[in-house]
Parts: C-alpha cells; structure tokens; sequence
C-alpha cells in the first residue's frame, strides 16, 4: 500500500464537466491489468496556459478522487497549481503552489515553504494527477539537455528509448517512450507523443494497470510488450554490474553467526560458501584448506538472510529488499503472468531480485474487488486457479475480501487436498471466527482478527470500513476477555500463522506533516521527494481528540501482537509497504511489542522459513543450506536498530553490497566500509 503510494505519488482520474468543450478535452481511460475499467481521467485546456483536471481512480474499496486547477508559465513551469479531493484513504487533499517573480510558495496539509528562484524550476506536488507529468514530458521534450530543476529540489532527468505506431480507426501517429530519473527510488516510464507539443499519451505500470489515451486501447498490448523489452534491457545491465560472482571456494572469516533456531549469537567462526551453498561452518583461525576467495568479517554478526512474507513485488522494488537483506520474499498477490516472468528473469540473472515465493492470489467479483491473481465466482473457476497455481509450484493460497463466504469450505477442502495452505483477509460479512472453522491455515493483517471482535454481520469489510472500525474501537478493547482468550487459544492450537503486518497500520495513526514513526529512522538517508511522501497521511483525522483515539488503537494493536506471540501463537514478518526497508520497522516494533532483538531476528529468519515450506535449504546457517547470508555491522541481537546496517549480502553465489545498490537508487549508505571480497588467485 505505502509501497505503491511512494514509488507513484500520482493517481487516476474520472470525467470532467459535462459542459467542458470537446475540442479542448483529453480523455484518458484507466484500466487494470485484467481489463477492468477502474476509472478516467479528463483533463480540459482553457486557453493556452490552464488545465483543468478531475479525475478519480478506485480499486480494492479505497481510491483518490481530485480535481486541480493549473495555469502554465510561459517557460513551461507552473505559475499557479490547486488541487483538492481525497486521498488513497479517504484522508483530505489541499495543496497549493503560487509563483510570483522569483519567489514560489507551495502548501499543503502536510508542508509549507518558499523559496526564491534563480532560474525555472517546476513545482512537483504531493498528490496530482498524470496531468502532471504531461506537463514535464512537455517541458523536457523542448528543453536541451532533457533535464528540469524541480520545486522544493531535485532534477527531473529524460530519457528517449523507443518509438512506436500506434493507430484508431482511419488514424496513426508516433509515439515514444521515455525514462524519468530524479523522482522516487526508481525511473518512471511513459509513452508520450512527439512532435512540438509532445504530451502523455500513456502510462503502462505491467502487472497493474494502464492509463491511455481514450479510443486508443487496441494499442496497450504492443506498447506494453515494447516497454517491457526496453526497461529489460536497463534491468539486466544493473543486475550484472550490483552482482558479484563468487567464483571458487570462498571463506567468510571471524563471523558471529546467529542460530536462527534457537536465537542466539554464537562466538567467531569461518564460514565456506561453494556455488552458492554453505560447505562448512567452523570455529575461526582454522585454515582448512586453501580457498579461493576469502571475506574477513572482521566481528560482525552474520544472520540469515531475511524473510519478508508479506510483499508485492515488482521488477523495481526487487533490489530494495536486497539492499535490506531480504533474500527471500513471498509474494501474496500479484498479476500472475508477470510474476512468472519475473521469477524466470531472477533466476537467469537478468533480474536483480531475492528469491520469491510466490503465493496463489482469489477474490470475487464485486465493485471493491482486487483483481490480482483469478476473480472467481463459482467452485469450478476456484478449481481451476488451484490447479493453475499448484501445477505451477505454488505452495499457498490466498483469498480476499471479496470472496464468496459460502464457498470458502469447499475452496479449503480443494486446495489442502492439492497440497496448498489456505491463507487471507476474512471475506466480508464473515468474522476470523468462521474462517478459522472453515480450516484457514495463516490470517493476514492485524486489523483482520481484531475484526473478529468489532464487526457485526453488516459491516461490509471490503470497503474502507476495515481500516476506520479498528481504528475507532481497538483502543478500548480489553485483551483479556474470555472471547478473547479463547480465540487466541485456538489459533495456537490449531497452529495458525499470523502476518500482522504492524508497520504498515502506522497509516490509522500518521498526520500530516509528520515523517510516519517506521520512517523516521531512515529518513536522513533518503531523497528529498520521498521524505515529503513519509509526511503525507492518507487517514481522515478531523481533530486531536481523533488522533489521540486512532494513536491509542495503533499501540494496542503492537500490544496485541506480542500477546499473540507469548501465547505460541506463530508469528511471521511481513510487511505489505515500501520494499526491504519496512521490514527493519516491523522488526523493530516486534521489540516494542516484547520480543527481545534476537526473537524478532528469529521471526524473520527461522519463522519465515519455515512457515513457508523452504526450511530445508533456507532460514538458518548450517552445511547443505543454500548461502543466503547477511554481515551486519553492530549488533542486532541487542539493538535491534543495528538491523539496518546491512554491509554485505550474499546470495545466488554472488556478493552484493546494499552501498551500490543504495547509490543506484539515490539513497545515502546506512554503512561506511563493508568487508571486501579479495580473490586469492588473481
């Protein structure tokens, strides 16, 4: 959820006036990556120089819906920009940005600032439409070189990579498509017209949905597939040059390398590592055998690599985890083509990604469906996805909000027969209770059982109310209820896996104009366009009185997972927000919640291994196991802070430094010197 909100920052759109004049008006028609319409955006030229914009996009229960008023300067900039509506979570939108002279003001909810200008400079809002970015593709196109200063800062860099014909009827035109670096942690691609007045013409995020210009959509596929190419190749060339072969033996000397079984950290050891599995973990100082390259640990800690069981991955969020230390990551819902691909691509070495597990993805078919995986809507579409995702090595199932509560027994008695897990959200209109007697093997989310507790049988969970409801009640829940208890009892013996996924519920609680508390640790280290998005909440919180209620909820929700975890109720890290690096803040609130440093280490290594069925090769640092390994400088195990400072990754038989790949994503080092590799041959 965070995750899409910062690498996008932008969202859809609906239709404009019904009086706006035809000539003037650009359509553009959203669609997901299964063909559903999930909205438009229209976008009416006033003159030369305004536009204004509405638009709207929902998908999943939850969308934004804004409308902006933009008048041009004669140097392609923003002189004036307003625009007003509601977030992602129905939280209020309010942004303003004015030009005088050389002096810009700008202001929202979340900021306010001025500064005076020297040259042009072009206003990046908070939240905006595509609109936005036509107006920098138009900007770039007639600017040499292709680059554009941006306000508050930063450089907003083009790049040209491809043309393409596309037609309509009797009609054809060019297109091209362009690479933007200097916005977010990874480029933005676009297809944009050419010519004088070069301007979206569409925006294809694969696996997810597609923006195009109305009447134009026979076209997507082709422009997909040609993007899909060009950003492979940009894709591949950072895979060889962030990933080192570790050709030969390699040693690992002088390690602390932690027992992820039983959470301790164990004394110094030499650890050998041999196309790509561990051949040997020894007491340090024993020089076995010559090797051919050797990493001298110098004393830091060496864990496992790191579990995040809770993502969506995407071919560009795949390096944060690496840069994190995550090496494996299960993905619980995602176009399933495309994550085949993907899959396919990391294990070529064309990718630069952990290694995922992926996770079969159902829902109904309703106006707040997900439409990730198979929309189903009988026994016999839930019988064929099963069978799709089983045949294709899938080893768990999950189901959403809006899946059919009466068919929930036979989809479990089908997919257990099968050999998959059974995992979800609880289907609206039904409590954790019930899915739990259907034979649920693993419940996502914290809110989700706290559900159990709040909702009655008119509470539709499909919509925002899932979110608003706990936030409203958790606070005065009292946790040592007989109903409660007794749940909690039964999912321990029934040994279901709970994903709370805490750092991401930050959201109930975040204001405007504060860095999100999972954030605020990280933030010095981030570019400056994503420090403004951790200041930007999405809740709807009209007062103090309101926050104080929302805050208070969100600590009990932390207190509710460590009463879940020192009840033997099995716990697994996920996080469902910004890749890699939300994992070390779930961590961290595991601590808050009880758990020492070293079991919450444990949850991500040992728990994630095993509660997704790669136990035997990953999750702990034994002979035989494949060498997915981390060095760590500090200690973890007693700072659990220390979890960030992530100085070598080994993985796939090659070493990668988070440093590199950090520098690639404009993010400052959270380490000073890693360890080197020294080839002894060479």
């Amino acid at each position: 959820m965070l995750n899409f909100l910062i690498s996008l920052a932008l969202t859809l759109g609906l239709l404009a006036s019904a009086n706006a004049d035809p000539a003037k008006t650009t359509r553009y028609t959203i669609l997901l990556e299964n063909g559903t319409l999930a909205g438009e955006q229209t976008v009416e030229r006033v003159g030369q120089d305004i536009f204004k914009v509405h638009f709207d996009f929902k998908e999943n229960g939850r969308g934004p819906t804004l409308d902006e008023t933009i008048k041009m300067a004669p140097d392609q900039t923003m002189l004036e920009y307003h625009v007003k509506g509601t977030s992602e979570m129905g939280g209020m939108v309010d942004e303003r940005f004015i030009r005088k002279g050389n002096v810009a003001e700008w202001s929202s909810k979340s900021e306010k600032g001025s500064k005076r200008l020297r040259g042009k400079g072009f206003y990046l809002p908070l939240d905006s439409s595509w609109q936005v970015n036509s107006l920098m593709i138009s900007a770039l196109s007639n600017s040499r070189p292709s680059s554009l200063p941006l306000l508050p800062e930063g450089t907003l860099v083009q790049h040209r990579l491809a043309e393409q014909v596309v037609t309509h009827e009797d009609q054809s035109q060019v297109v091209q498509l362009v690479m933007h670096t200097g916005i977010g942690l990874s480029p933005q691609f676009f297809w944009a017209t050419t010519g004088a007045d070069s301007h979206l013409f569409a925006v294809i995020l694969p696996g997810n949905f597609a923006v195009i210009k109305d009447g134009w959509q026979s076209n997507l596929l082709e422009l997909k597939n040609t993007q899909i190419e060009e950003t492979a190749k940009i894709l591949a060339v950072r895979a060889k040059e962030l990933q080192h072969p570790m050709t030969g033996l390699t040693v690992i000397r002088n390690a602390r390398v932690f027992n992820s079984e039983s959470a301790t950290l164990g004394s110094l050891s030499d650890v050998y590592v041999l196309r790509g599995r561990i051949t040997g973990v020894y007491p340090a100082g024993q020089n076995l055998t010559p090797v051919d390259n050797e990493i001298n640990a110098a004393g830091r800690v060496m864990l496992p690599g790191l579990y995040d069981m809770h993502a969506h991955i995407n071919r560009w969020s795949a390096s944060y985890h690496l840069t994190a230390g995550v090496t494996s990551v299960r993905d619980l819902g995602n176009a399933n083509a495309e994550l085949q691909k993907m899959i396919d691509d990391t294990l070529e070495g064309k990718l630069l990604a952990p290694r995922l597990i992926p996770a079969g993805f159902v829902d109904g078919d309703s106006p707040y469906a997900s439409h990730d995986g198979f929309t189903v809507t009988d026994i016999n579409d839930i019988k064929h996805a099963i069978d799709w995702y089983t045949l294709r090595g899938y080893y768990q199932l999950k189901v959403y909000n809006s899946f059919p509560p009466e068919l929930l027994a036979d989809t479990v008695s089908y997919a257990h027969k099968r050999g998959l897990k059974i995992s979800g959200h609880v289907p609206a209109f039904v409590r954790a209770d019930d899915v739990l007697n259907q034979g649920f093997d693993e419940l996502h989310h914290v809110n989700q059982l706290l559900l159990n507790f709040l909702a009655t049988d008119k509470t539709d969970t499909r919509t925002l109310e899932r979110f608003y409801l706990p936030a409203e009640k958790v606070a005065a829940m009292d946790f040592n209820t007989p109903e409660i208890l007794e749940f909690i009892e039964r999912l321990k013996q029934r040994n279901t896996v709970v994903d709370p996924t805490l750092a991401t519920f930050d959201f109930l609680k975040h204001r405007d104009g504060e860095v999100a508390e999972p954030y605020k640790s990280i933030a010095p280290n981030m570019p400056p366009d994503i420090v403004r998005s951790f200041k930007t909440a999405t809740m709807k919180i009209p007062d103090e009185q309101t926050a104080k209620r929302y805050e208070a909820s969100y600590k009990k929700m932390i207190e509710f997972v460590g009463k879940l975890y020192r009840a033997g109720v099995p716990i697994v890290a996920g996080t469902d927000g910004l890749a890699g690096f939300t994992l070390h803040s779930e961590l961290e609130l595991y601590v808050k919640a009880g758990m020492t440093p070293a079991q919450a280490i444990q949850v991500a290594t040992w728990n994630g291994a095993k509660y997704s069925n790669t136990l035997n090769d990953r999750g702990s640092i034994s002979r035989g196991k494949l060498a997915d390994l981390i060095l760590i400088d500090g200690d973890p195990t007693r700072n659990i802070e220390d979890i960030r400072k992530v100085s070598v990754v080994i993985t796939r038989g090659k070493l990668i430094y988070p440093n590199q790949i950090n520098e690639a994503l404009g993010v400052k080092p959270f380490v000073k010197t890693p360890p080197k590799l020294i080839k002894l041959n060479e």
